[in-house]
């Protein structure tokens, strides 16, 4: 078993952090990203929101420009950027796209995509898993869950958890196209 070896995904260099609402998908993602910088890797986050977000702070010009209505507004500075875009209909892929300069991209969430994945499940949440089985790297758990063929970590473990996704970057990534 073992999915890594599986998925036929032209961005290699995805992998899903994923389970069911408040599982510690973005606890999990802010303890492991600052263990795969110190490796060198530089990483980008996707994260899914299943309702409409406010994109930007109240009070900023960014903010008063889209609520004028600009259907996009650009900030950047030397350091950074970003951009908000009015569209409906934006896909994980065209997200990926944007950032697919990056060694790595992390999406939170996506427990049904094809993407690779670590899944979380947390006891205080839920003590069974959501993801397709052939797609995990591995199960970050504190529950008894065990998984055939899935190697088990703990939830905190968070240098196992970015050693898991090291490897398989290291074994598999290649440029996004």
């Amino acid at each position: 078993m073992g999915p890594p070896d599986l998925i036929q995904h032209r961005n290699r260099n995805v992998i899903a952090v994923s389970g069911v609402k408040n599982s510690g998908k973005t606890t999990v993602l802010s303890g492991i990203i600052p263990v795969l910088r110190e490796l060198g890797l530089s990483v980008a986050v996707i994260k899914h929101d299943g309702h409409d977000f406010e994109p930007d702070v109240p009070g900023t010009d960014s903010f008063k420009l889209r609520q004028a209505g600009a259907q996009a507004v650009a900030v950047f500075s030397p350091r950074r950027s970003m951009v908000t875009i009015e569209r409906e209909g934006t896909t994980l892929e065209e997200m990926i796209g944007q950032v697919s300069d990056m060694n790595l991209i992390l999406v939170e969430g996506a427990k049904h995509s094809p993407y690779p994945k670590i899944e979380i499940v947390r006891a205080a949440v839920s003590d069974q898993s959501v993801c397709e089985a052939a797609t995990l790297l591995a199960l970050a758990t504190d529950t008894d869950l065990k998984i055939p063929g899935v190697p088990r970590v703990t939830l905190d473990d968070y240098q196992a958890l970015a050693g898991v996704i090291a490897k398989y970057y290291m074994r598999h990534a290649t440029s996004a196209t």
